[in-house]
């Protein structure tokens, strides 16, 4: 099976490669930032951003029964995220930054609306339902996220902090399958309203401070 199966001429082998690197970069940047945040060493830090970048679109491949992995068959995406761990810290050494909560929130929602794009679009080229390749946009864009907070002693902020964040990643796979599918726009338009839609409601939600409705005893 090749790495991609594109669904038009326009959607390129290397179009679908560039969107996933950024993807994996944006998350890796927010297990860089949250290991900083708690003071972890250097392999912590690593481990940390290899897990944010990779947890999601491995998961996906797995589900899916999709071989090699994304990031076995393109080995730069590692290299790039080993560059980018060391790049990140010597920066924030040398620069003295303090790294916040707030500071993961624009790679966080930047790789979100990455991923949910890609894995809808990979679980189509894979002839699935479209509920099914809804489903594998949020496991995509969520589960690294997901495991980069469990490895930091948090409880996931996709599931705690109340302000929507998979649900924006469901809601954009399903408007990317409606503008693939049914408005017939090009992949690479569908792909940009996608990402812009649910990176866009996730920053709404945390600067307006939307709030999910929580459990109460």
């Amino acid at each position: 099976m090749d790495y991609l199966q594109p669904l038009s001429p326009l959607w390129g082998t290397r179009l679908h490669m560039a969107l996933e690197l950024a993807a994996t970069l944006a998350f890796a940047l927010s297990g860089v930032i949250e290991a900083a945040r708690k003071r972890l060493d250097v392999v912590g830090v690593a481990v940390v951003a290899f897990a944010a970048a990779f947890g999601g679109g491995t998961l996906r491949d797995l589900l899916l029964d999709y071989r090699p992995f994304f990031w076995v068959a393109h080995i730069e995406f590692l290299w790039s995220v080993v560059a980018l761990c060391a790049a990140a810290m010597l920066f924030m050494r040398q620069q003295h930054l303090h790294p916040t909560e707030r500071a993961i929130l624009w790679p966080d929602a930047i790789g979100l609306g990455l991923f949910t794009a890609i894995g809808v679009d990979r679980a189509l080229a894979m002839g699935q339902p479209a509920l099914v390749a809804v489903m594998m946009g949020v496991i995509t864009s969520v589960f690294g996220g997901v495991l980069r907070d469990v490895l930091c002693n948090e409880v996931p902020r996709a599931l705690s902090d109340h302000r929507p964040y998979a649900l924006w990643a469901f809601a954009g796979g399903w408007l990317h399958c409606v503008l693939l599918t049914l408005a017939g726009l090009p992949p690479w338009l569908a792909l940009t309203l996608t990402v812009v839609a649910t990176a866009g409601l996730r920053l709404v939600s945390v600067y307006r401070d939307w709030q999910l409705p929580s459990w109460h005893d």
